[in-house]
């Protein structure tokens, strides 16, 4: 048995929302976790919605502009179905006013499009730890 991770020490369940395939593809292939489970992606807010009761995730990266259900609504709802729920805001949206009211509505980080891959691994280890 390896002693790397304790026995008590569950992974950390990650849902990955974004409208964009490509970027839903890069931040999984590009997270560097050990101890970070993709348990789902979504391409709108009611797909999260649906995917985080089921997978009960503990972060979720969320992008604001999503057909169907925006990501400021969706964060709003996720935050009433999982009070302390972690939220990274990954929007290409330079707008400050929405990301103040993602803030406001739950949301724990933001993280502008385009990201590195170590922008994107620092916005999520400051949320996982």
């Amino acid at each position: 048995m390896s002693s790397d991770t304790p026995l008590d020490r569950r992974p950390v369940k990650l849902l990955i929302v974004d409208d964009s395939n490509i970027v839903r593809r890069r931040i999984e292939r590009s997270q560097q976790f050990d101890d970070l489970q993709v348990v789902g992606t979504a391409a709108n807010g009611f797909e999260a919605l649906e995917l985080a009761r089921r997978t009960d995730p503990d972060l979720v990266t969320m992008d604001l502009t999503m057909p169907q259900m925006d990501g400021i609504e969706c964060i709003t709802r996720l935050v009433k179905l999982k009070p302390g729920l972690r939220i990274l805001v990954i929007s290409a949206l330079a707008d400050k006013a929405t990301a103040v009211e993602a803030m406001e509505r739950g949301a724990n980080g933001f993280l502008n499009k385009p990201f590195s891959d170590r922008q994107l691994n620092e916005a999520i280890a400051e949320l996982m730890y």
